[in-house]
C-alpha cells in the first residue's frame, strides 16, 4: 500500500475523526448537483456559496485534528486539503474515497467531467455510481478484504476517539462557560465601579455648579456695593474739596482781618503818643 502525501493523511485523518461533517459535505454535493440537473440558477448560486464557507470551515477543522495529533499543516498542503474537499463535493466517487479514509495522493478537480482517481486511492472504491465501472472485481475484493471484524474495530476505535473528543470539548466548553461568567461578573464590577465614578463626579459638578451659582450672586452684590461705595467716596472727595476751599478763604479772611487789627491797633497807639 503506497504511503499517503500530507495532504492525503490530512484528509484521511479528518474523515476518520470527523465523519459525519464529511457526510455533511457530501450530502452538499448531491444538492448541488440536483440544482444543475434543474438549472435553479437561484439555488445554484446559494449552494455555491454555501459550499465555499463548508469547505474553508472543515479545513480550518482539518489543520485543528492534525495539530491535536502532533502535526502542524503548511499553507501548502491546506490548499491541497482545500482542493480534495471541492473535488469530493464536484464528484461523487472522489467523496467516496474522501469519505473511506484511503486517499494516497491529493485529488483536484479541473471542472468538467469526473475526478482522476487513477492512484489516488490505495484499495478500489466500493461504491458510487462510476465504481463498478472503474474496476468491478477490484470491488468486491476490497469488501472482502476489508472483513466485518476489521471494520468493527475501526467504528469501535472511531467511537472511542469521538467520545474522548466530545469528552474534551465538554471539559473545554466548561472552562470556556466559567471564564466567560467570571469575565461577566468582571466586567459587570468594573461597570459599577464606573457607574459609581460617574455619580461622584455628577454631584461633586452639582455642588460645584451651586457653588459657581452663588459666587456669581455674592459678586454681582458686592459689585453693586462697591459702586455704591464709590459713589459715596466720590460724594465725601468733593465734600473734602469744598471744605478745603471754605477752609482757605477763611484763612485768607482771618489774615486779612488782622492786617486790619494790626493797622488800627498801630493807628491807636500813635493818637496815644500824640503823633499824627
Amino acid at each position: 500500500m503506497p504511503k499517503p502525501t500530507t495532504a492525503a493523511w490530512v484528509c484521511n485523518l479528518l474523515a476518520r475523526r470527523r465523519p459525519g461533517e464529511v457526510d455533511q459535505l457530501l450530502e452538499l454535493g448531491d444538492l448541488l448537483r440536483q440544482a444543475q440537473a434543474d438549472l435553479s440558477a437561484d439555488q445554484l448560486r446559494a449552494l455555491g456559496r454555501q459550499r465555499n464557507q463548508v469547505v474553508a470551515a472543515l479545513a480550518r477543522e482539518a489543520r485543528a485534528v492534525a495539530h491535536r495529533e502532533g502535526h502542524d499543516v503548511s499553507s501548502a498542503v491546506a490548499e491541497q486539503v482545500e482542493s480534495t474537499l471541492r473535488a469530493a463535493i464536484a464528484d461523487p466517487d472522489a467523496g467516496v474515497a474522501l469519505q473511506a479514509g484511503r486517499l494516497t495522493t491529493a485529488l483536484s478537480y479541473s471542472g468538467l467531467g469526473p475526478v482522476d482517481l487513477s492512484g489516488a486511492v490505495a484499495l478500489p472504491l466500493t461504491s458510487g455510481p462510476a465504481a463498478a465501472e472503474r474496476d468491478p472485481a477490484g470491488a468486491a475484493g476490497a469488501e472482502a478484504d476489508a472483513g466485518a471484524d476489521a471494520a468493527d474495530q475501526r467504528r469501535e476505535e472511531q467511537r472511542r476517539r469521538e467520545a474522548e473528543e466530545r469528552r474534551e470539548a465538554e471539559e473545554q466548553r466548561r472552562r470556556e462557560l466559567a471564564q466567560a461568567r467570571q469575565d461577566a461578573e468582571d466586567a459587570a464590577q468594573v461597570a459599577r465601579d464606573a457607574a459609581a465614578a460617574a455619580d461622584s463626579a455628577e454631584q461633586q459638578l452639582s455642588g460645584a455648579v451651586g457653588r459657581c451659582d452663588d459666587l456669581q450672586v455674592q459678586a454681582t452684590r458686592l459689585a453693586e456695593e462697591l459702586r455704591r461705595v464709590e459713589r459715596r467716596a466720590a460724594d465725601a472727595a468733593g465734600a473734602v474739596q469744598q471744605a478745603e476751599r471754605r477752609r482757605d478763604a477763611a484763612v485768607r479772611r482771618s489774615r486779612t482781618a488782622a492786617a486790619i487789627s494790626d493797622r488800627a491797633a498801630e493807628r491807636a497807639r500813635g493818637l496815644a503818643d500824640g503823633r499824627p
